[in-house]
Parts: structure tokens; sequence; C-alpha cells
């Protein structure tokens, strides 16, 4: 009689129980991963791109224009007669020509 209850009282798994984790994992790819995934493949794509004379701003907020390029480093001329060498990584975006010019 107790094991007639028991058994009355469980259910088979439904498909949602089954389907609702996965439909989150997907949810998460699409809003957290993906993006992420792409602003980096850009910003390489940037990085790659750059050439002596770009003028840029770093993600330490200094603007400069490129004088020489190495594999892993830019030194940058960020004033007359001051030069600072810099991780390829660090330029956060590439200016418009004359930006610099503009500024001042």
């Amino acid at each position: 009689m107790i094991e007639s209850a028991y058994a009355a009282g469980q259910q088979e798994p439904s498909i949602i129980g089954f389907l609702l984790p996965i439909f989150i994992l997907v949810l998460m790819y699409f809003i957290l991963i993906r993006p992420q995934s792409k602003k980096l493949k850009e910003h390489k794509k940037m990085v790659a791109a750059l050439k002596v004379g770009d003028e840029i701003a770093t993600s330490g907020g200094i603007y400069g224009k490129i004088t020489k390029l190495t594999d892993s480093y830019a030194i940058l001329k960020i004033s007359n007669n001051t030069e600072i060498k810099l991780q390829r990584n660090s330029i956060n975006q590439i200016l418009p020509k004359n930006t610099l010019d503009n500024i001042k």
C-alpha cells in the first residue's frame, strides 16, 4: 500500500526540464560570450592594421602619433621630443587624420 502511494507521486521527467538548462546555456552564449569574442576579433584586426603615422588613443587615455612599429610594441610621439614605448594591444582606437592638430 505504501509502495503504491510513492509510485503514484512520482512523475516522468518532462522534456521542458531537460531543455531548459540547454536553452539557458545557449542564451548565455549569445548574450555574453559571442559579443565579447566579436569585439576581441575587431580589436585584433585594428591592431594588425596599424601603420607609422597613425594617430591613436591608448587604453590609458594617452593620445599620440606612431613613429615606429615592431611586432609587439609601438613607439608613440606624444609631444615634441617625447616618445613612449607601449604594447600594441594597449592601443584602443585609431583617430582620424589631423585630430591631434585640431586638439592643440
